[in-house]
């Protein structure tokens, strides 16, 4: 049995907090656009789901350059952060959680949207007859109808965030303690021919994903039968 060195236990709690920000993130931002996205049929709400879902069919890679010529030194947003004596958000973990958040952001959204277009309407119109208002229908109708999709939006974008790969290492290269999440470090230790750890830790994210992706068919199911909504 392999023991996981030092720097490997840095990359598996460097994972768990990026991939514990991100889905806390995603599911603030995610919720309201995908109730507006809910709430009717436009060219604009088109165009905004369309581009939502493009990280779907997107390149890892190719995101992850236009983020760094974005954030980094000489980008719109880099720049100017140097401008303002700050510096540039390419390389460091602000820089491949905000690359993450937005190649997640289908993960988030989809599933949220789907449960509330499953609800309905009709909910919502008896609570306001009965005098609910805005704050009471989100707690007291929307989330416990819609708890099903806000546990699969959160499992998905949890496991998709842990096997990010080409993102990250495009945004944010390999820097321990920094941007070395476990997909990167398994990509260096094959790198350097050292595949017993490259083993040990594929293993445990395929176990991982494994048991993520049985979770969310297993909830899936439940919604087919009416349990969960």
């Amino acid at each position: 049995m392999i023991e996981l060195t030092a720097q490997d236990w840095q990359a598996i709690q460097l994972t768990l907090k990026l991939c514990l920000y991100t889905t806390l993130i995603l599911l603030l931002l995610g919720t309201p656009l995908a109730w507006w996205l809910a709430q009717g049929q436009s060219r604009v709400r088109t165009a905004i789901q369309a581009l939502v879902a493009l990280p779907l069919v997107l390149p890892p890679t190719v995101l992850g350059f236009y983020l760094l010529l974005l954030l980094g030194p000489h980008g719109a947003v880099g720049g100017t952060l140097e401008q303002l004596g700050f510096h540039h958000l390419a390389f460091s973990f602000t820089g491949i959680l905000i690359g993450s958040v937005i190649y997640s952001l289908p993960f988030t959204v989809q599933p949220l949207l789907e449960s509330f277009r499953r609800m309905g309407p009709r909910p919502l119109e008896v609570a306001q007859t009965l005098g609910a208002g805005k704050l009471d229908q989100l707690f007291s109708v929307v989330l416990p109808l819609c708890r099903g999709g806000f546990i699969v939006a959160a499992t998905l974008t949890f496991a998709h965030t842990l096997g990010e790969f080409g993102v990250i290492l495009m945004l944010g290269g390999s820097i321990p303690g920094e941007t070395q999440v476990l997909s990167v470090l398994i990509y260096d230790h094959t790198e350097a021919m050292n595949y017993s750890q490259a083993h040990q830790l594929s293993l445990g994210l395929l176990i991982a994903a494994f048991v993520v992706l049985f979770i969310v068919y297993g909830l899936n199911k439940r919604f087919d039968r009416g349990q969960l909504t």
